[in-house]
């Protein structure tokens, strides 16, 4: 699945938690784990400086829940100074990470249109996939849950569908992902398609459910080719909350998406599905950036 991750934290998203289970990531597939924490430069005074007394400290204290790491893991720390879109984006490269993880706090749009959002920068900045979790998520999880969390990281994906390009680029991503596994990490994946069009006498529906029916079993035979267990669904209704009530009674680990609109232009005009998604979901969100 991923089997060279970046995990950054600011030590307020309880990402750097994960410290302390890197035996259970293993069991994810995981191989090598890379902390990283960026210093913002200290700007008392007409020149920044880098500040040597915050680095030092967050170095000490991701040492220190890393002492009990397996040994068969690769695990390194970063802590560096600098823009945090920057600096994720050096060290990803220099270790060359399959995925990035980073925490995401719940915003409206306008507070992201006016401060930015660090996801929002990376995902049309890098090819790399983002999961994106909330900092209360793995904040409140006792130790035990955050245990089965992380071995199962990836075991079961909600899949959104329209049949767009976007829907097909996200399928062949996931199709790539379970063929190159060198395990059953990724186990099982639900297809939801939610079908907005209204029924009106001047305007007949663009898709029907049947339709979206025979479309999807096509998909489903696809996936399971690639050893996957694949349920699918048709809805009718709002795409962002129907996606969101079907996620909390599928038994999922996240909800994966694609766009290649956010953090651009479009997205100030208007919002994509993929934005609202990572904007409300509580749930874990596996994001594809789509190319240019």
């Amino acid at each position: 699945m991923f089997e060279k991750v970046l995990i950054c934290t600011d030590f307020s998203d309880g990402l750097h938690r994960l410290s302390q289970f890197v035996g259970s990531l293993k069991l994810a597939g995981i191989k090598q784990i890379v902390f990283l924490h960026v210093v913002p430069l200290w700007e008392r005074g007409i020149i920044p400086k880098v500040d040597s007394e915050k680095i030092e400290q967050a170095q000490t204290r991701l040492a220190k829940a890393l002492e009990q790491s397996p040994t068969d893991v690769e695990v390194k720390i970063e802590v560096q100074s600098g823009k945090p879109v920057e600096t994720i984006l050096k060290v990803a490269e220099a270790y060359k990470s399959s995925l990035i993880i980073l925490g995401s706090p719940t915003r409206s749009i306008l507070t992201e249109k006016l401060v930015g959002s660090t996801m929002a920068d990376l995902s049309h900045q890098t090819k790399i996939p983002l999961l994106v979790v909330r900092p209360q998520l793995f904040s409140a999880f006792t130790s035990e849950e955050l245990t089965l969390r992380c071995q199962h990281l990836f075991g079961s994906l909600l899949i959104p569908y329209n049949d767009g390009k976007v829907s097909h680029y996200l399928l062949q991503q996931i199709k790539q992902l379970a063929q190159k596994q060198s395990d059953r990490y990724l186990q099982q994946c639900q297809l939801c398609w939610v079908l907005e069009n209204k029924t009106s006498k001047q305007k007949p529906l663009k898709v029907l459910p049947q339709e979206a029916h025979e479309i999807l079993s096509g998909i489903k035979a696809e996936l399971e080719e690639v050893n996957l267990q694949v349920e699918t669904e048709v809805r009718e209704g709002n795409s962002v909350s129907q996606v969101l009530e079907t996620a909390v009674m599928a038994d999922i680990s996240a909800i994966a998406v694609s766009s290649g609109t956010i953090g651009k232009l479009q997205e100030w005009l208007i919002s994509s599905f993929a934005a609202e998604v990572l904007r409300q979901s509580w749930y874990p969100v596996l994001f594809f950036p789509f190319p240019d």
